[in-house]
């Protein structure tokens, strides 16, 4: 069901990137060659980027691709690890919240306010954090629960083993 998911996000998120690129190049050859564009290619574009770095994020989190600096970490004892994963995961989470309570506000204040050329309520530029930001929350809260739990999948990062982790959400 998990892969399924992704797989599915993989290619709307590749359906996304495809029509960005038409829509800009589009407008490119457009400009430059009739003097004209498409005015509404810019708002679509934008909406479809801000969209596609959310849940780009996401699936980044799930398969543990973000950036990480371990070079502290990794030279900390396992129980140091495992603290220092603890409390990452924390305020990871924290962060989460706040970001899904900022999109929420940003959302509802958004529903009231229009984009310029095509109307749609400005609401779908902050709605593209509300979802990713619960799925990134239960992907690092089911990590937490992972590690407190020493389950053999537990990603802690600077671990050994760590390399070796990959799709096992």
């Amino acid at each position: 069901m998990v892969r399924t998911l992704e797989r599915v996000t993989e290619w709307i998120m590749g359906a996304m990137l495809a029509i960005m690129v038409l829509l800009i190049f589009g407008n490119v050859v457009l400009r430059y060659a009739f003097g004209t564009g498409l005015v509404w290619a810019e708002e679509i574009s934008r909406l479809l980027f801000v969209w596609l770095v959310f849940l780009g994020a996401t699936l980044a989190l799930k398969n543990h691709q973000h950036l990480g600096l371990e070079l502290l970490v990794s030279r900390l004892s396992p129980l140091g690890r495992k603290l220092c994963a603890i409390i990452s995961h924390g305020l990871m989470l924290y962060a989460l919240y706040l970001f899904f309570e900022g999109s929420y506000v940003q959302t509802v204040i958004g529903l009231d306010i229009y984009s310029t050329v095509l109307r749609f309520p400005t609401a779908l530029y902050a709605a593209a954090g509300l979802l990713p930001a619960l799925v990134m929350g239960g992907i690092v809260l089911l990590n937490l629960v992972r590690i407190l739990t020493n389950h053999p999948a537990a990603m802690v990062p600077g671990a050994p083993n760590h390399a070796a982790f990959g799709n096992d959400l």
